[in-house]
């Protein structure tokens, strides 16, 4: 498939769901702002939509609605959808902007459906990357699986977030009751990711408890995110339970921006150990907001953090914990992990739009 010749007048953007406070939705609209500024016209398809974004797009079967000879698709690939189906049927120019997807492999034990629809999210891109224009990975290990599923031509692309959320001020209220916690000592050990078994909050728990045993007996968890597996969500708060750990992990769910830019400001470390990324953008909010960063070298970790973090090597919980405490307990390697995370922060902050407007162009033609 190809573009129509001189360039679509219209390259328009397909998701399974947009949701607030979700980074994949964060990307898609402001993505819709640099297509529509590039000239293109643009929409946003989605099979659902969260009420506070409903003015800000259509479901995916309206699209016929808004055709136009020559349109372009670029499908929002992070999970199995009817969306892929449908672009499969409407035989539209494709290009993929992959986020890549937790595999099956990851909820086996705790979510039947989550298994299958992890599953089919694999079949879903080994039917449309063949046929793709183009492939947008967010990081090289994400290239690696778009190639592998057949995109025979690939571009590195960042995630386009609004990182500015975890440095404006902070909630007031979540602020004063984080202090409160502070000062009765212990560090503030954080987390930003949705409560599933790949993100591995269990491991984090355990090296909170090794943690507080061989170094500081009142230091806290934040593990800051909604639950997306109510089977593994139930079984870390038993875990936590029968830790004696209750007062120690916070769970809050999903939180406001302001609340969120409330746990990075009191945070000593961040602390991920999730078992499979494809380009992480919790950790970049940590280097945004100065927080030194202590991660597993898991997926795409490696290739997002490049040198501006601690990466571990092994998921011991002791050799976990002794890693927290070198990073709160050395000035000079906090000084310095700030620093690189401040460097690294701004090369995947930069003009990532325009880097994402040239690939599309470069396949498609200008408008």
């Amino acid at each position: 498939m190809s573009a129509a010749a001189g360039g679509p007048v219209a390259v328009h953007q397909f998701i399974a769901t947009l949701n607030p406070h979700d980074a994949t939705a964060t990307h898609t609209l402001k993505l819709r702002d640099a297509l529509r500024a590039a000239g293109w016209r643009s929409e946003i398809f989605a099979e659902a939509i969260h009420d506070d974004l409903a003015a800000e797009a259509f479901k995916h079967w309206m699209y016929p609605e808004h055709a136009a000879p020559g349109d372009v698709a670029i499908y929002q690939f992070t999970t199995s959808s009817a969306v892929a189906g449908y672009l499969a049927e409407q035989g539209l120019p494709l290009i993929l902007d992959f986020h890549n997807f937790t595999g099956p492999e990851y909820f086996v034990g705790w979510e039947p459906q989550s298994v299958k629809r992890a599953a089919a999210a694999a079949d879903e891109l080994a039917m449309l990357a063949p046929a793709a224009l183009l492939g947008l990975a967010k990081s090289p290990f994400s290239r690696q699986e778009l190639s592998r599923a057949g995109c025979r031509r690939t571009a590195i692309a960042p995630v386009l977030a609004d990182y500015r959320r975890v440095t404006e001020a902070p909630d007031a209220r979540v602020g004063a009751e984080l202090a409160r916690l502070r000062a009765g000592g212990g560090a503030d050990i954080l987390f930003v990711g949705r409560i599933v078994p790949s993100k591995a909050q269990h491991e984090l728990v355990k090296a909170l408890w090794a943690y507080r045993r061989l170094y500081d007996g009142k230091a806290r968890l934040h593990l800051v995110g909604a639950a997306s597996s109510f089977e593994y969500l139930k079984a870390l708060q038993d875990f936590v339970d029968d830790l004696g750990l209750s007062a120690a992990v916070r769970l809050p769910g999903e939180v406001s921006d302001a609340a969120l830019a409330a746990y990075f400001e009191v945070a000593d470390v961040y602390l991920s150990l999730s078992a499979h990324e494809g380009f992480g953008v919790p950790l970049v909010e940590a280097m945004v907001a100065g927080v030194p960063v202590v991660t597993r070298g898991a997926g795409a970790v490696s290739d997002t953090v490049a040198d501006a973090a601690l990466v571990l090597a092994a998921a011991d919980p002791s050799y976990i914990a002794a890693a927290v405490h070198r990073v709160c307990a050395d000035e000079q390697l906090r000084a310095a992990l700030t620093a690189a995370g401040a460097r690294r922060a701004a090369e995947l902050t930069g003009d990532a739009a325009a880097g994402i407007i040239d690939a599309v162009t470069a396949v498609v033609g200008r408008p």
